[in-house]
């Protein structure tokens, strides 16, 4: 692991500056799918180092590859684009039995988008920036799969890579374990320090079809945990389209500090006979992505599976003169748990409170009931029934 801070050059200063100054000031737009364009290439197993599916290993042995395919989103007009390093991390290339290439594929992964994006800022002086991408891996630890240690350890590794490449932002995205992302949060900031800079730290979680992410943490309770954490930049990713997103932005909106970010897959999958689909056209997605940023004032915008350079084009020129809408948020302090945030309210609410009576178990305190009088105290409660009960 490295310990010697980096020197970061005036430019990456600079452009980390920008990046923070688009951040606040307009609608700023990410790239879409990665893995399936580089797919459609046909990489060979040659190409994958026999590690078939790994593409990570791309990023080394076919680095014309990965570049077409941040080349075709710029061209499209985005502002930033990812690395492709999603599976750069401790438990993914475990998988493969290469784990100890974490920050060698990392920063492989962030050179090539860092080249890309200075060449295309290059012909129009339009500031380019590199999102480095840091993925949740295969193993959870909030299940035993794995250690906390471990992949904070590793993903360390996997942030300084990217930094050490010329990311302009840490993206620790798809998130579907707290435990797993707090993990990835510490280490990128360990990153930081050991860079010697600070760059703007984005997390994106992923929410499930059944309005919960995959462990069952509701977005409260993501919001809670994670904004102490000092993040920059909350949002969604993955597993749905942004119809399923909308209530969880809308909750964001309203209670985060920090800025929000949305990449919608292009709809929910569809299964056909030549296998799954996803069927969000490009002016739907641009349709949603305008709404999103008027009504819950997102920063941060691109897509996620399914999508293509054809959609963030639309995008792209959907939000061209947008700016995020300004939110008033208002924060409730609360404690999470895995599942959900309990906010610090106190409870006001009708107070009743009332005594159970026996008149079976009770002979005085039937006739006293009968003859509409009111028994003796000791008689108001025969033995073995209730004491008083209060209820709210």
């Amino acid at each position: 692991m490295a310990s010697s801070p980096l020197t970061p050059s005036a430019d990456s200063r600079t452009r980390v500056s920008a990046l923070r100054e688009a951040l606040t000031t307009r609608v700023v737009v990410a790239d879409g799918a990665m893995g399936t364009m580089l797919q459609a290439q046909d990489p060979t197993l040659d190409d994958f180092q026999q590690l078939e599916g790994c593409n990570e290993v791309l990023n080394v042995t076919r680095p014309d590859i990965v570049r077409s395919v941040h080349s075709a989103y710029f061209d499209a007009g985005v502002d930033c684009v990812e690395t492709n390093t999603f599976g750069a991390n401790l438990t993914a290339l475990g998988e493969y039995d290469i784990p100890e290439r974490v920050a060698e594929l990392s920063e492989a992964g962030a050179r090539i988008a860092r080249e890309t994006a200075d060449e295309f800022a290059a012909r129009d002086g339009r500031q380019r920036w590199v999102l480095g991408s840091m993925g949740p891996g295969t193993k959870l630890p909030t299940l035993g799969h794995t250690t906390f240690g471990a992949i904070r350890d590793a993903y360390q590794q996997n942030a300084e890579g990217l930094l050490a490449g010329g990311a302009d932002a840490l993206l620790v995205e798809t998130t579907q374990d707290l435990l797993q992302t707090k993990a990835s949060v510490l280490a990128a900031r360990r990153a930081m320090e050991t860079a010697g800079y600070q760059v703007p730290l984005i997390v994106s979680v992923t929410v499930e079809t059944t309005g919960t992410m995959l462990l069952g943490s509701e977005i409260g309770a993501a919001l809670t945990a994670l904004e102490p954490l000092g993040i920059d930049m909350i949002g969604l990713n993955c597993a749905t389209g942004p119809a399923e997103m909308s209530e969880h932005l809308r909750y964001l909106a309203r209670h985060s500090r920090i800025q929000l970010s949305c990449m919608p897959n292009a709809g929910l999958p569809v299964l056909g006979k030549d296998g799954a689909h996803y069927p969000l056209t490009a002016p739907e997605l641009a349709d949603a992505q305008e709404t999103f940023v008027r009504e819950y004032g997102l920063s941060l915008i691109g897509g996620c599976c399914g999508t293509t350079p054809e959609h963030l084009r639309q995008v792209v020129e959907r939000v061209r003169d947008l700016t995020p809408t300004e939110r008033n948020p208002q924060p409730e302090p609360g404690a999470a748990s895995l599942y959900q945030s309990v906010p610090f309210r106190q409870d006001t609410s009708y107070l009743a409170i009332g005594e159970r009576t026996n008149a079976n178990g009770s002979k005085k305190f039937r006739e006293a009931m009968l003859a509409g009088r009111s028994p003796p105290p000791a008689s108001r409660r025969s033995p073995g029934s209730p004491a008083s009960t209060a209820r709210r």
